[in-house]
């Protein structure tokens, strides 16, 4: 692919309101929950935050984050593939320093949303449900 039409392909891929990000949005209105979304003011602006709980939720796409990167990165331009590891050590250091600061971290990936969103929404209820078991809805109690 040229360099041309690579960075016009690139420049429509979006970094927010993603398909996985879109799903998981819908399940969690469907519970009837309150989140914020792309909270600046966090570490690595998680794509769901719940403050009460303190639990920031990730919707990592699986080429942009490197699912099983190394498997694969072997293949991509040594651009490519410096983009992907710096990415996967941004969001290493982001979930520490949430860590660090009594977040609850979940991370979802998009092979997993697209497989089971069921599945991912039921580790966030875990998720909201163990952190001090604060603002539990019906759905969360039962």
């Amino acid at each position: 692919m040229s360099p041309e039409t690579r960075s016009r392909v690139m420049s429509r891929i979006r970094g927010r309101d993603t398909n996985p990000e879109l799903v998981i949005s819908a399940l969690l209105r469907g519970q009837g929950l309150d989140f914020e979304v792309h909270a600046r003011d966090l570490p690595g602006r998680p794509d769901f935050v719940f403050r009460d709980e303190r639990v920031a939720v990730f919707c990592d796409g699986d080429f942009w984050h490197g699912w099983r990167f190394s498997r694969w990165r072997l293949k991509l331009s040594e651009k490519w593939e410096q983009k992907i590891e710096r990415n996967r050590w941004r969001d290493a250091r982001n979930h520490r320093l949430l860590r660090k600061a009594g977040w609850k971290v979940v991370r979802l990936w998009e092979h997993q949303i697209e497989a089971s969103p069921e599945g991912c929404l039921d580790r966030i209820l875990a998720a909201l449900g163990t952190y001090k078991g604060v603002g539990l809805t019906k759905t969360r109690q039962s």
